[in-house]
């Protein structure tokens, strides 16, 4: 067998691998992204046997040195990596071995790959929910910047896809700051769980050598050790947490983009998106089409897809660690790269849209947006509000019939439906008035929406 054919773990085997297999069961195609957490991983637990007089001081410095130069020459494209190395822990292992062959070999003792590749999953992962962390925070400073331009921009609110009562342009945008808020929070509370060390539990039962994990714990600023050996190393939790977090995050913004897509067809005309951020057709020279937004709602059904495939995959496994993990890392990666990229998008994008306030107005002044608030206009009169709600429903039948608006009405036809109704509900029901009516907590009046932006601006950072 030739020195690249031979296996690491290879002494109880007499046949070399064959070709099919080594090509089936190689994840170094894709797992290699983890080579700087895994050189980290692998200096810190040579210290820690230095320390503990399970290799000498020499074989330390050899190693660390050794691992130094394998971590810069990956960088700089030098090292060769080979499907027969199985993984990324076994190519870095390999070739530190390979060049430093009396120390090199050492280094393994105390662990096994299956608490070694957890180590590098959670390294990885804490280190992208904080770049991930800084990008939803970049996009909540947009929607608050947005939200300040368009103070007075008034728009009809929906529900079933029906105009339903008008609304500021800001108050929509605090609503997605609102929920990205929350996603943020989730990442936060993810981090935790994915900040604790599992090195040390070695294949699933610990080790007999006089290690000293909260040492390698320290070194690798791990504010916490694993408690159980098994679960350290066949879990995969706080993966599925992080692409469950992903997914919500991917649903707010798919949902914005929805929006952003109707608003911009000429049926609703609410905005214009720029030329920077649409493409054209191939074959009709008119179109202008929302394709960033578009993938980002399609995206949102792949990092879906990614959480349901790693619930599947962990469903049925036996304790404690199988194979089957290393299907792991493609879902968990690919998540990754679509959110990062989908929040940096659509947090540029935002910049580049420009909203046609006079139509948004427009259409918010219609579809008897106000009937709600004749409704409370009567309450207010001492008229129950079922009542009221009578009176207003057969108010707008009436309209419908004549092919009018509420606002069409003079003061006697008004009072031909109840005779509550004064001269100072024509001025009660324009948009502006309906808007700043809402001033309950939460509600969408210009004075609410500052409150809150001011409320925002001022929280601790």
């Amino acid at each position: 067998m030739s020195t690249r054919q031979k296996k690491l773990w290879g002494g109880r085997f007499r046949k070399p691998t064959n070709k099919m297999v080594e090509a089936f069961t190689a994840s170094i195609g894709f797992d290699r992204r983890l080579y700087r957490y895994d050189i980290e991983g692998s200096i810190a637990h040579a210290k820690m046997l230095a320390k503990q007089g399970i290799i000498s001081k020499k074989d330390e410095k050899a190693i660390i040195r050794t691992l130094r130069d394998i971590l810069k020459d990956i960088e700089k494209g030098k090292f060769v990596f080979h499907h027969e190395d199985e993984d990324i822990h076994m190519a870095i292992e390999k070739a530190l071995i390979a060049r430093a062959p009396e120390a090199g070999g050492k280094l393994h003792a105390g662990r096994s790959r299956n608490d070694q590749v957890s180590l590098d999953l959670r390294m990885y992962l804490r280190e992208e929910i904080e770049e991930t962390l800084n990008l939803v925070a970049a996009l909540k400073l947009q929607f608050i910047a947005m939200a300040k331009t368009e103070i007075g921009t008034i728009m009809p609110g929906y529900t079933h896809l029906q105009k339903a009562q008008p609304v500021l342009l800001s108050h929509y945008f605090l609503a997605y700051w609102e929920m990205l808020d929350r996603d943020e929070e989730r990442l936060w509370e993810c981090s935790k769980r994915v900040n604790v060390m599992p090195l040390g539990s070695a294949a699933l039962a610990g080790t007999g050598l006089p290690i000293d994990r909260a040492y390698t714990a320290r070194e690798l600023k791990f504010p916490e050790v694993s408690r159980n050996s098994m679960d350290a190393v066949s879990d995969r939790d706080y993966v599925a947490e992080f692409i469950f977090v992903a997914s919500l995050i991917m649903m707010h913004l798919s949902r914005f983009c929805e929006d952003v897509i109707l608003w911009s067809t000429a049926e609703f005309d609410f905005l214009e998106i720029s030329d920077a951020f649409t493409t054209g057709s191939s074959i009709m020279p008119q179109k202008k089409n929302p394709d960033v937004a578009e993938l980002v709602r399609g995206k949102t059904g792949r990092v879906y897809g990614n959480l349901v495939a790693l619930l599947t995959l962990m469903k049925g496994l036996p304790m404690t660690y199988n194979r089957d993990l290393q299907e792991d890392k493609e879902p968990l990666f690919d998540t990754v790269d679509s959110l990062k990229g989908c929040l940096a998008i659509i947090t540029e994008m935002i910049k580049h849209l420009t909203f046609k306030r006079e139509r948004m107005q427009e259409e918010a002044s219609g579809g008897f947006s106000a009937a709600t608030d004749v409704a409370e206009y009567l309450v207010m009169k001492g008229v129950p509000f079922r009542e009221s709600h009578g009176i207003v429903g057969r108010l707008v039948a009436h309209c419908l019939e004549k092919n009018r608006e509420i606002s069409d009405l003079t003061i006697k036809e008004f009072q031909r439906f109840h005779e509550a109704f004064e001269k100072d509900i024509v001025e009660r029901i324009s948009v502006k008035n309906v808007v700043d009516a809402r001033k309950s907590i939460g509600g969408t009046s210009e004075k609410m929406v500052l409150t809150r932006i001011r409320e925002i601006e001022g929280r601790k950072k």
